[in-house]
C-alpha cells in the first residue's frame, strides 16, 4: 500500500477542527496534574473531604465514644465498646509470674527487701496509722508529700502496705519521664514498680487493671525544697492527679509522710555544678557531693511517721468532669490542704526529730 500524497494529508488538515497548538510539556489549568477533575474513564473517584481542623485540646489516645462515631470499619461507623468488656481482654494477674506488664519484678524485691525493712523497721521506725483506709481491691490513687534529696518516702509508703495492710498489694509509683535518662536508674525503677506518669498508663493501671499507684503532685519541687523549707506543701501542679482519678473513677487516699525532710535533708542547691552534671538539682548535706555515690544509702536515722487518711470518693463525679478546670483545682487544694493540716498536727506533736 502506497503512502498517501501530499493533496491528501493536506485535505485532512483542512478537514480537522481548528485548534491552537501548545508547546510541548505544557499543563493546562484543567489538567488533572493540577488539581482539575479526572474523566469518569480515566479513574475518577469521589471528593475527598477537606480535613478537619486542628483542636489542641484533642486527646489522640481519647477512648472513642458515640458521639464521635465509634470506629470505622469498612466505611461505615460502629458503636464504641463499653470498657467492661474491653477490660476482659486485659489478661489477669498471675501469682507465680515475677515480672508482670509493666516490668515490675518480685525477684527485685526478693533482693531488695531485706535492705527495705532494715530502713523500714530499725533506721526510721515507721509508724504508721490508717493503712486499713487503703482499699484491698479496685484500684486507688494514694497522693503523697514529697521530700529528701533522694526521697525515701515512697519505699517506706511501699513496705507499710506490704508488712502492715491486712491484705497486701503491690503499689505502683507514677513518675516523671526523666528517670530514664539515667543507666540503670531506670531499670532499676522500673523493677520495683516505677511508671511513667502517662493518662493511658494511669487510667490501664487504675481503671482497667483495678490497682494501687501513688503520685507526688510536689515532683521535683517538693524533693528539692531547703531545709529550711521542710514541710511547707508546693503548689500540687495543675491537678492532674484528679484528672486521673475521675477519669479512672477510682478514690482518692491522701497521705501524709513526717521525717523525710530530715532523713535526707538539702542545706543549699549548686546551680553551676548542676547544669554542668545534668542532674535534676546538685544540693549539698551531710553526705553528698563528699561521699559521692555512697550517699545514696546513707540517711540519717530520723523517726518516719506516716499517715493514711480517709479515701476522698469521686464516685458522685463522671469521667467527663475530669474537663471541668474549676472542679479539678478545687479537688486538689482540698487534697492539698487535708495533707498540709495533717503535717501541721504531726509536727507539733512531735517531740524529737530522731525519737519521735
Amino acid at each position: 500500500m502506497s503512502p498517501p500524497s501530499i493533496d491528501t494529508r493536506a485535505a485532512r488538515r483542512r478537514a480537522a477542527p481548528h485548534t491552537v497548538a501548545r508547546p510541548r510539556g505544557h499543563l493546562s489549568a484543567e489538567s488533572p496534574l493540577l488539581g482539575g477533575p479526572l474523566a469518569a474513564d480515566a479513574g475518577a473517584e469521589e471528593p475527598r473531604p477537606r480535613p478537619a481542623a486542628y483542636d489542641p485540646r484533642a486527646d489522640v489516645l481519647a477512648f472513642p465514644t458515640a458521639a464521635t462515631g465509634g470506629h470505622a470499619i469498612a466505611g461505615r461507623s460502629t458503636p464504641a465498646p463499653e470498657r467492661r468488656a474491653l477490660r476482659e481482654l486485659i489478661p489477669a494477674a498471675e501469682a507465680g509470674r515475677e515480672i508482670d506488664d509493666w516490668g515490675r519484678s518480685e525477684r527485685t524485691f526478693a533482693l531488695l527487701e531485706p535492705l527495705l525493712n532494715f530502713y523500714y523497721r530499725y533506721w526510721f521506725r515507721v509508724e504508721q496509722e490508717g493503712v486499713e483506709n487503703v482499699p484491698a481491691e479496685g484500684g486507688a490513687l494514694l497522693v503523697a508529700n514529697h521530700s529528701g534529696a533522694l526521697p525515701p518516702d515512697a519505699p517506706m509508703i511501699m513496705q507499710a502496705i506490704r508488712n502492715e495492710h491486712f491484705a497486701p498489694r503491690p503499689l505502683y509509683m507514677l513518675g516523671e519521664h526523666w528517670f530514664k535518662g539515667y543507666p540503670g536508674v531506670g531499670m532499676l525503677t522500673n523493677k520495683i514498680g516505677l511508671v511513667a506518669a502517662h493518662p493511658a498508663n494511669a487510667q490501664r493501671l487504675l481503671g482497667d487493671e483495678g490497682r494501687l499507684a501513688l503520685v507526688f503532685p510536689e515532683g521535683v519541687k517538693g524533693s528539692g525544697k531547703l531545709y529550711w523549707q521542710r514541710y511547707r506543701l508546693r503548689r500540687f501542679g495543675r491537678g492532674g492527679f484528679v484528672r486521673t482519678a475521675l477519669r479512672a473513677q477510682v478514690p482518692i487516699v491522701p497521705v501524709a509522710v513526717v521525717g523525710a525532710e530530715e532523713a535526707m535533708p538539702i542545706f543549699a542547691q549548686l546551680r553551676l555544678l548542676q547544669r554542668l552534671s545534668g542532674l535534676i538539682y546538685f544540693p549539698v548535706n551531710h553526705a553528698f557531693p563528699h561521699f559521692g555515690l555512697a550517699a545514696a544509702v546513707m540517711y540519717l536515722p530520723a523517726k518516719f511517721k506516716l499517715r493514711f487518711l480517709e479515701p476522698i470518693s469521686l464516685d458522685r463525679y463522671s469521667p467527663e468532669d475530669a474537663d471541668d478546670l474549676e472542679l479539678v483545682q478545687s479537688l486538689s487544694e482540698t487534697v492539698r490542704g487535708r495533707i498540709q493540716r495533717e503535717l501541721d498536727r504531726l509536727l507539733a506533736a512531735r517531740a524529737s526529730v530522731w525519737f519521735g
